[in-house]
């Protein structure tokens, strides 16, 4: 299937609600989950995009939260063009995107990849704010969660945040995210007892995709489990999230650099995106990007 091509793979704040978190914006109202079709989904170089707006993508974690026992928890990644690009280069990075369950456009390059390949997406969402929504839903429904990630300290003042914000929240647990692969067994195990609906994993790109994917069959009682990157930063404030007007202009990525300059490594992932899909927009018919679903 083309990378820009729909496919399936087998694989409104009310006024009386809580205050969004910091840097986040409002949630829209909960949308019913038993409605919530399985949104179009693009393919951008092999890794998974789906077509949808903050409202639609809730109804649809909602969905996998609310739908049968599968045994595994429904995994909700944010693909960035750093993401994508390491995708390209590590077919076994390409096949864990792929098996994301929802995976949102979090960035203005995604959404300008998709928009160039003919596939105009409706909205981004943000993973930090979607992150919030489910915070949110999780507080009103009595869903325990767990946070895992980030530096040592963080998780726990960043369920101390969550707990003000969304009153009724049950945080089951938390754990930093700095621990070897040999700890994974015991990490897995301290979700699994502490009875956890929702998990988010905040071990940064790969690591944390590749973490969830390989235990989502052990996390017990966990049904979405989500990589959520920095997101417990900046609910914990340790991290700013850039200002309104600069995340409108679709310039977080510069805002980002700017406060810390040793990321320039990390986007120079940005301006080989751009070009790649500039490349491949032009050559593929229908402007429509190579490598997708099963290439």
């Amino acid at each position: 299937m083309d990378a820009a091509a729909p496919g399936t793979p087998d694989d409104g704040q009310s006024g009386g609600g809580p205050a969004p978190a910091p840097g986040a914006e409002a949630p829209c109202a909960t949308p019913a989950a038993a409605a919530a079709p399985v949104p179009p989904r693009l393919w951008l170089f092999g890794v998974p995009v789906d077509a949808v707006t903050p409202a639609t993508a809730l109804a649809r974690a909602l969905a996998l939260v609310e739908a049968p026992p599968t045994g595994r928890a429904a995994l909700v990644f944010t693909p960035n063009p750093e993401a994508v690009m390491e995708a390209r280069r590590d077919r076994a990075a390409q096949a864990v995107l792929a098996a994301a369950d929802l995976a949102l456009p979090d960035g203005v390059g995604i959404v300008w990849a998709a928009a160039h390949a003919g596939s105009p997406l409706p909205a981004r969402v943000p993973g930090v704010d979607f992150m919030n929504q489910l915070l949110e839903v999780a507080a009103v429904r009595g869903w325990p969660v767990y946070l895992l990630g980030a530096e040592q300290g963080v998780a726990e003042r960043a369920a101390v945040a969550a707990a003000r914000l969304y009153p009724g929240l049950r945080v089951a647990g938390t754990a930093h995210g700095y621990f070897p692969p040999s700890a994974d067994a015991g990490v897995v195990e301290a979700v699994r007892a502490s009875g956890a609906l929702l998990l988010f994993a905040g071990m940064g790109g790969a690591r944390q995709h590749g973490f969830l994917h390989r235990h989502r069959a052990e996390f017990g009682g966990v049904r979405l489990a989500m990589a959520v990157g920095g997101s417990l930063d900046v609910l914990a404030g340790v991290v700013r999230r850039a200002p309104p007007l600069v995340r409108r202009l679709g310039l977080e990525w510069l805002w980002r650099l700017v406060r810390d300059p040793r990321r320039w490594r990390r986007q120079l992932a940005l301006p080989r995106f751009a070009l790649a899909v500039l490349a491949a927009g032009h050559s593929a018919a229908g402007h429509r990007l190579p490598g997708g679903e099963g290439s």
